[in-house]
């Protein structure tokens, strides 16, 4: 698989404090399979679907327990200078860029907003072997209470183009690569706890929306939002066990035209 082109999501991969429970909550709702855990690089451990893999599970750096959440990486030519511009646009390096093996090159950062994300310059993993199939990934939404600032950040670090939503309903926000979207921005509303800080929703791919949040359910997991038909897929909110929010989408059952949008780049 070729690197993916600046910006790009190419991976995704959370921290638990009970890893074999995650495991098995995310084999149950994604139908996962997961690999060995690789002791070298902190018991760093796999996920796939059909075979190729899409996501991993990794036990908690030191202080960092009881902190589970999904992280979505972009791809960087050049971690240490996408590092350098995210720090001259406002945010932060939370990790400055290290060197895994041969698999590449990660950092972590957090937009003006408060939403963190990762920087992921491949080597030998280029990222994600599938997209869009039942288990994958399949998109991903900035959630920030300062919509302002993530949209002048993200452009100024990737070579996005935007594009609002018209919608008085909501402010959502598409950023583009070579015309095809890539990630979304959504403002968060009320209706979100104000100790819930800004992070970036990952959406995996499901082949029954409704199946896999009754099966959420029952391992534990909560139902924050929907099921809900949309031009995109039927898709759901959720947050597993241990606390990291995700989503789930049927790509495959779509209702409605797709929202016009005003180009803001």
């Amino acid at each position: 698989m070729a690197v993916q082109p600046e910006g790009t999501p190419c991976w995704a991969d959370a921290m638990f404090t009970d890893v074999e429970a995650a495991m098995s909550f995310y084999g149950d709702v994604l139908g996962w399979t997961f690999g060995e855990a690789s002791s070298r690089y902190g018991n760093y451990t796999q996920a796939y679907a059909d075979g190729r893999a899409v996501a991993a599970v990794v036990p908690p750096m030191n202080g960092q327990e009881g902190q589970s959440a999904w992280c979505l990486y972009l791809a960087a030519a050049d971690a240490t200078a996408t590092a350098r511009r995210i720090k001259d646009h406002g945010g932060e390096v939370l990790m400055e860029p290290v060197q895994v093996g041969d698999f590449g090159t990660m950092a972590l950062a957090r937009d003006p907003s408060g939403a963190v994300f990762g920087v992921w310059q491949a080597g030998a993993h280029v990222g994600f072997e599938a997209r869009g199939v039942p288990g994958a990934y399949c998109w991903a939404e900035v959630f920030t209470r300062e919509p302002e600032r993530s949209d002048a950040f993200f452009p100024a670090v990737y070579p996005y183009r935007a594009k609002q939503i018209e919608d008085e309903a909501i402010d959502f926000r598409v950023f583009e690569l070579d015309g095809n979207p890539v990630l979304g921005r959504m403002k968060m509303t009320n209706d979100f706890p104000p100790e819930l800080p800004p992070y970036v929703n990952v959406y995996f791919t499901v082949e029954d929306c409704d199946v896999a949040v009754q099966r959420a359910v029952e391992h534990g997991g909560i139902l924050r939002f929907g099921p809900m038909d949309s031009p995109i897929g039927r898709f759901a909110a959720l947050s597993d066990p241990q606390g990291a929010n995700f989503s789930v989408i049927d790509i495959t059952t779509t209702h409605g035209r797709m929202p016009d949008t005003t180009d803001v780049s």
